[in-house]
């Protein structure tokens, strides 16, 4: 699968966070603020030594190669540090690195958004190693949020259902997605998403891949829809245009420009080009 964190590369030894063994000489630092990390030029993560790395929240990542590999959360990465974005980094980046740093950016994303305790409403402090967070004053712990959503290229056999949000420029164009409500499967969130958001009805539902998505706590579970239905009802909210492409449309408009798909960062431009097997040029 050819997309960002798409499969774990690093032993994550939750047994080793209880205490402090992780923390050696050895281990190596990846500083790490919102979904920001410390890089190397813009291009590959940089990883400290214990002794330079700044104060923060402390995350222990786990094992590669018999190594311990570290975070620290701070509220913003140092400019002499050069902070980029996952998101840029990701599609770069070797696979080793991008599964530490999806998984710091995960929890980093987490613990600036959960420092209070959502019982009683005091302050909360990093445990686990920076897997969980406990109360100061209760003492429940509250474990790191992910938010599952579906991602769907929804079909008719010969033509692929894409769509473009409001805020998003004429030619750029996606799959479909939203998120998964409590007490749904996720089959029946493919089919309510995509009838909500373009009126199109969905049957046979196959579920493809997932990929994790911090920014800020999703969970991608990528699926491929057969459609049942052809006309599209926008709902004008969520999404500003929607169209049936062919194959061969996909071709010649990425060719020319006059269609943007995702950049393979994303699980979105895999279940295209999974489908498509032919060329795609461009990327947003």
């Amino acid at each position: 699968m050819d997309y960002a964190f798409y499969r774990s590369q690093h032993d994550r030894a939750a047994h080793l966070r209880a205490d402090d063994r992780w923390r050696t000489s050895e281990v190596k630092v990846m500083v790490v603020g919102g979904e920001h990390v410390a890089s190397v030029d813009g291009s590959g993560v940089r990883w400290l030594p214990l002794d330079d790395a700044p104060d923060g929240d402390w995350i222990f990542l786990g094992l590669r190669d018999g190594t311990g590999h570290a975070a620290v959360v701070v509220d913003r990465v140092p400019d002499e540090l050069d902070p980029v974005s996952l998101r840029m980094l990701g599609p770069t980046v070797a696979p080793e690195d991008a599964s530490l740093a999806v998984h710091a950016v995960g929890l980093s994303r987490w613990h600036q958004t959960h420092r209070f305790c959502a019982r009683c409403g005091s302050p909360t402090v990093s445990t686990e190693a920076g897997h969980t967070r406990t109360c100061s004053s209760c003492a429940v712990a509250h474990f790191p949020r992910t938010d599952p959503a579906v991602i769907m290229l929804v079909t008719d056999g010969d033509r692929a259902l894409l769509g473009r949000q409001p805020s998003w420029p004429e030619n750029r164009f996606s799959t479909l997605a939203g998120f998964v409500e409590p007490g749904e499967t996720l089959p029946d969130a493919v089919r309510r998403e995509v009838m909500e958001e373009v009126g199109v009805e969905v049957g046979e539902v196959e579920f493809l891949g997932s990929q994790p998505w911090p920014f800020p706590a999703s969970l991608m579970l990528g699926f491929h829809g057969t459609a049942l239905s052809h006309d599209i009802r926008i709902d004008s909210t969520e999404i500003a245009e929607a169209r049936w492409f062919s194959r061969q449309e996909i071709t010649d408009l990425t060719a020319s420009g006059d269609l943007l798909l995702p950049p393979s960062v994303s699980i979105s431009r895999w279940l295209v080009e999974r489908w498509h097997g032919g060329d795609i040029s461009g990327t947003w």
